[in-house]
């Protein structure tokens, strides 16, 4: 076999398993983005998140979040935590600015983003971040799964451990509009045919059940929902008479059919752009 001929089977080989990851900087910045194809961790050096100032209400739900994470970054016992509840209320902003404050204390902690489509990646990610001298978050936003989807068995990784156990130095937030993170509909339904009901659906629902903390988020009243948007105006310097910011925000709000902490920042964008003020 003439030289030519190994170089393109050697090249084939390589792209066929490709060399593994290198190891990042982690001192570099705070905050990763997990990529498949090829497996890589891409810094993210401007996360965007508000400040934890800003986020109103849930306040309970805030401190416990808050709490757990100062524990887990300063090496203390943590539990995983499943933020559920409304579209909207802040639940991915709240573990974005939580960990902004956890950092501002000078710990050494850190937070990479996992999506869903991701999960069965997530045993090669854990490997990189096992030895790192690091603290790390694992953000899994907006989780969910179907009645025929096989990920939820790759979350278990991360949720027990396997053989191995979690990695010590990484704790997994995720954030999902579901309790049990599968439709109600389904859960009934495959409960309904199965031969066995009250087992045919326990693994799946009994995945949130593996997250220590579940910390619920409901639709915000209107007090909370005008406060927001007064905070948002106190924290970029942007001066409204009352009446007529409240006549405003009532009248977005109607418009769009839902009050939430998305919908509040939604009106105050408009409202910054009106009077000139930039974001």
């Amino acid at each position: 076999m003439s030289d030519d001929a190994l170089e393109r089977i050697a090249a084939a080989l390589e792209r066929m398993s490709p060399p593994p990851m290198p190891a990042p900087d982690f001192s570099a910045v705070d905050a990763f983005a997990w990529h498949t194809a090829p497996d890589r961790l891409e810094p993210v050096p401007r996360v965007a998140r508000v400040d934890l100032s800003l986020l109103v209400g849930g306040n309970r739900a805030r401190d416990i979040l808050l709490d757990n994470t100062e524990h887990f970054a300063r090496g203390l016992p943590a539990n995983n935590a499943l933020l559920w509840g409304s579209r909207g209320m802040g639940k991915s902003s709240l573990v974005k600015a939580i960990h902004a404050a956890v950092v501002a204390k000078g710990l050494p902690l850190k937070i990479v983003e996992l999506s869903r489509e991701d999960l069965p990646s997530v045993q090669r990610l854990l490997k990189h971040l096992r030895g790192a001298p690091f603290r790390f978050i694992l953000f899994c936003d907006d989780l969910s799964f179907s009645h025929d989807d096989q990920h939820y068995k790759s979350l278990k990784a991360v949720l027990d451990g396997g053989i191995e156990g979690r990695p010590e130095n990484v704790i997994l937030y995720a954030t999902s509009n579901r309790r049990h993170l599968m439709p109600r509909d389904m859960i009934e339904n495959e409960r309904s045919t199965a031969i066995s009901p009250s087992e045919a659906v326990e693994e799946k629902v009994s995945l949130s059940d593996r997250f220590g903390l579940w910390l619920g988020f409901h639709p915000c009243s209107q007090d909370e929902y005008l406060e927001m948007i007064r905070g948002y105006c106190a924290a970029h310097g942007l001066s409204v008479a009352e009446e007529e910011l409240r006549a405003e925000a009532i009248e977005w709000q109607a418009t769009r059919g839902a009050r939430s902490g998305r919908v509040a920042w939604q009106f105050f964008t408009d409202l910054a752009a009106r009077h000139g003020v930039a974001l």
